[in-house]
């Protein structure tokens, strides 16, 4: 029993001697890219409401939802492209740097993480649907931009 309780107190001390874990930190190009990142004049550049794109104007865009499978094959924004936010990143290789991509989750939430890791790994043509599936859909879908401009 007295081998036992010495092993023991002998391993606590040498756990209580060694050095705390640290902080997890990035190293200098990662901080570079997101101080990059959140260094920008419009907190709004990256952002594009429903009512800002005419019904035409979807095919310009590589539209990507971020949703899963279930949600993308119940309804979708007409002509999106489905890769669960997740597994973007990973995918990367496969998105268009040429064309501006228009991503977007149920709220916005995952899409902000998915446009965030693109902007950092240096894609510059990705915008977020304001308010996500939820909010292009109250506001009128395809016919957001027209129900709007109506308005006025």
């Amino acid at each position: 029993m007295r081998v036992t309780s010495l092993t023991l107190a002998l391993l606590l001390a040498a756990a209580a001697s060694l050095p705390l874990a640290g902080w997890a930190q990035a190293d200098k190009p990662t901080v570079n890219a997101i101080e990059g990142y959140f260094d920008f004049v419009d907190a709004n550049a990256g952002t594009i409401l429903p009512e800002q794109i005419p019904a035409e104007d979807y095919k310009r865009f590589h539209v990507l939802d971020v949703r899963d499978a279930a949600q993308f094959a119940k309804e979708h924004v007409p002509g999106a492209v489905n890769i669960e936010w997740r597994q973007v990143f990973a995918r990367r290789a496969s998105l268009p740097r040429d064309k501006t991509i228009l991503v977007y989750c149920n709220t916005s939430s995952f899409a902000a993480q998915v446009a965030m890791a693109l902007r950092l790994d240096g894609f510059e043509n990705v915008r977020l649907l304001y308010g996500g599936f939820n909010e292009w859909k109250a506001r009128g879908g395809l016919e957001a931009h027209a129900r709007a401009a109506a308005k006025r």
